[in-house]
């Protein structure tokens, strides 16, 4: 393939080249190719310019350039924070119900709630030249960004909305669902709220600020009843959690969850405890996993839309590859107050 060529659809793509990176670290461009393929001929001092050089200018090497121009791969890529969490599931079978028909394979790649696992990942797919992005939330590295711009590939977020972005996203509030479970357990009643969240990624602090925002208008916000911890979700640390904060504060009455386990696990250890759910303790989950409305009491939560967001996300990046107008670039897909016994 010759070098002009190269050049010539780099620059029409707008991607940075190679050149440019070899430029800006002050080698040659087959030293800086080298360097990008960890070929250990080249000394770690340059290879550590030219890898700090791509990073400033977004650089991703295209494998598939030097077999032809304008290889292209029948790929999508989708980046997810969890395959343990069954709503990441869902959104997955959506968006491969979308994409097979099509002919394009769906890349899978999880970061686990890791921001630079998320930018390696992104780093890596990306040489495969994906005819589009999928991704989850707006939280990613400054370096992870300028990737995304760069490369071009048509890009949707989901899970959350960000309308003065300028970003296409499909997903709904997070903050208006922590106000509307604030709101719930309020209009029961309920004075002594408090409000306990995992893994503590962007959404579960979101999902917390709504809550917090709608007590304190209420004049009941208390900080003490804030229970954040980074660990993973999970039944067990539901239960821990829960009696913890029944402990240093027996006066509680009513308890929001940022995830539908950690609410099930409280259930679980109130039944062992003979509290009862919701005579002494109103509890409410979120995301509603299909176990939730079997639980014992029933559990209410805020159902959210995982499988409409997967499917609406993956014709809306298809809608972006094929080139045509997208007259709505946010797609709020809504969210449900599931009231059931426990609250």
């Amino acid at each position: 393939m010759p070098t002009a060529h190269h050049e010539k659809n780099a620059r029409t793509t707008g991607r940075p080249t190679l050149n440019e990176v070899a430029k800006r670290a002050g080698v040659s461009p087959i030293t800086a190719s080298r360097a990008l393929r960890g070929i250990s001929t080249v000394a770690e001092e340059l290879a550590q310019k030219v890898r700090d050089a791509a990073r400033e200018l977004g650089y991703v090497v295209n494998p598939a350039a030097r077999a032809l121009a304008s290889a292209q791969s029948q790929a999508v890529v989708v980046l997810v924070p969890s395959l343990a969490n069954q709503l990441f599931v869902e959104t997955l079978e959506a968006i491969h119900n979308v994409m097979r028909p099509k002919g394009l394979e769906v890349l899978i790649g999880n970061f686990h709630y890791s921001r630079d696992e998320e930018e390696n990942l992104l780093r890596n797919y990306l040489a495969y030249q994906p005819r589009g992005l999928l991704l989850t939330g707006f939280e990613r590295t400054e370096s992870a960004r300028r990737m995304i711009e760069a490369s071009g590939v048509p890009c949707v977020y989901m899970m959350d909305l960000d309308p003065g972005a300028g970003l296409h996203c499909v997903g709904f509030s997070q903050l208006d669902a922590g106000a509307t479970a604030a709101r719930h357990l309020l209009e029961r009643g309920r004075k002594r709220l408090a409000f306990v969240g995992a893994q503590l990624d962007q959404r579960t602090l979101l999902r917390a600020e709504g809550f917090r925002r709608e007590l304190q208008r209420a004049g009941v916000y208390e900080p003490s009843l804030e229970l954040l911890t980074p660990r993973p979700s999970s039944v067990g640390l539901g239960g821990e959690l829960f009696t913890q904060l029944l402990v240093s504060h027996p006066q509680l009455d009513g308890i929001f969850f940022g995830n539908d386990d950690l609410a099930q696990g409280a259930l679980l250890e109130a039944l062992r405890l003979g509290i009862k759910v919701p005579e002494q303790v109103a509890v409410l989950g979120f995301n509603d996993l299909p176990s939730s409305a079997f639980m014992v009491p029933r559990l209410s939560s805020i159902r959210t839309p995982r499988q409409a967001i997967g499917q609406r996300a993956a014709e809306l990046v298809l809608s972006l590859i094929a080139g045509e107008t997208v007259t709505q670039p946010v797609q709020d897909m809504g969210f449900e107050l599931m009231v059931r016994e426990s609250s």
